[in-house]
């Protein structure tokens, strides 16, 4: 499953991060949109991965809640999710909050595996497979469930960099608002990042939050 985990990741970072538009907003005002992943109880029910059409995460969650309304799986499948995370981002000189998708082209699905419960997932319209070995498809580890609720629950949004080291940025909050640079260094714990500014013409190094730059 982690080799799983690892795919997700890598498909998130090779497709360009999709922001969720005002025509999602009425499937994310919906109960199980809003909803976090649950402990788990003892019994055989499971969180599965399902892989679907990227950017049609939403409507794939509406198509499968409707067939398990229904054909009356609802002791079978308990909760389908698409697992989002707010982002800040700078752009143009401002700051805005986008709710983005974790693992564009996945939604989590709860529930017991069956023949009757895989046929009625695996069918619905949009989807394309369950993630797995081969044909079998492999529950989420309980800390990988963890962890993706960690990711839903976080207090502070994460902040998308859209610079990296050796590029030329602007600074846009400030003493050295307006001013140009080239980045230095990054550190992602601390959100700082380092910028090589000509003050007076000597190259001097200036710390910033990610949020008082922006690619130049």
């Amino acid at each position: 499953m982690a080799e799983a985990c690892v795919k997700m990741e890598e498909d998130r970072q090779e497709q360009p991060e999709e922001e969720i538009t005002t025509s999602d907003q009425e499937d994310l005002d919906s109960p199980v949109g809003q909803e976090t992943l649950p402990d788990e109880e003892a019994d055989d029910r499971a969180w599965y991965v399902v892989h679907c059409y990227s950017g049609y995460e939403n409507k794939v969650r509406h198509n499968l809640e409707q067939r398990i309304e229904t054909m009356g799986m609802k002791n079978l499948i308990f909760d389908v999710v698409v697992p989002t995370e707010e982002e800040i981002e700078v752009k143009e000189g401002k700051r805005r909050t986008v709710e983005r998708r974790v693992f564009p082209g996945y939604i989590l699905v709860n529930m017991v595996m069956t023949e009757e419960s895989w046929y009625v997932v695996r069918n619905t319209p949009g989807v394309t497979s369950f993630v797995g070995m081969g044909n079998d498809p492999v529950p989420l580890r309980p800390e990988e469930v963890s962890s993706i609720i960690k990711r839903m629950e976080a207090d502070a949004p994460r902040i998308k960099v859209t610079f990296k080291q050796g590029e030329r940025v602007r600074i846009v909050d400030g003493p050295f608002n307006d001013f140009r640079g080239t980045v230095d260094e990054i550190d992602m714990e601390r959100a700082k990042v380092r910028v090589m500014v000509n003050f007076f013409g000597r190259e001097t190094p200036v710390e910033l939050d990610f949020l008082q730059v922006e690619k130049a």
